[in-house]
């Protein structure tokens, strides 16, 4: 019998368990799932904007698009769109350079939800601000936590996420929606 200051040993079964060092665990999978869909959205956005695919309008079509919102020029700020989301996506879904991916979704959802025809979380229309809000702190939180042990970035340093990954990914992501922002 056991003193009530000492705790009985609990056998703990694998469903309970955190994996063993090394060992992939219940949260990596989650990651995993995490990154690919936020990964593969923003790549097919991209995908839309860059080459048409998924019924998008294209290169062409989003330039005018754009310069219509008062980037300009509308191409470039097009073509720098596409590859950031495309790029990005693609970076978030392998766990590939996951804190430079992540700032790259970050940017192109600060500048999609500052020029969000209506800033309302809850739009009585097609959602405005809440869709890139949603994805830009996905991102984020990936970058935080860190894109884990199923992922291209499973032997760096920030696998495991932290401060360090975090803040890299919002400061070059914020800079980045400033710096476009402005022009």
């Amino acid at each position: 019998m056991t003193s009530p200051t000492e705790r009985p040993h609990r056998r703990r079964d694998a469903l309970t368990a955190r994996p063993a060092s090394g060992a992939v665990g219940a949260g990596d999978v989650g990651m995993l799932l995490l990154r690919l869909a936020v990964g593969l959205i923003m790549a097919g956005h991209g995908a839309q904007k860059l080459f048409g695919l998924f019924g998008g309008p294209g290169l062409e079509a989003t330039g005018k698009g754009f310069a219509a919102m008062g980037y300009e020029p509308g191409a470039f700020f097009a073509a720098l769109t596409g590859i950031s989301e495309l790029l990005g996506g693609l970076g978030l879904a392998a766990g590939l350079l996951t804190p430079l991916a992540a700032a790259a979704v970050i940017g192109v959802m600060m500048n999609a939800m500052s020029v969000a025809p209506q800033l309302s979380l809850w739009p009585a229309g097609p959602p405005a601000f809440a869709y890139p809000m949603l994805l830009a702190v996905a991102a984020l939180t990936i970058a935080a936590v860190g894109p884990g042990r199923l992922s291209l970035d499973t032997f760096f340093p920030w696998r495991d996420g932290g401060w360090v990954p975090m803040a890299f990914a919002l400061l070059l992501g914020g800079l980045g929606a400033a710096l476009v922002l402005a022009l």
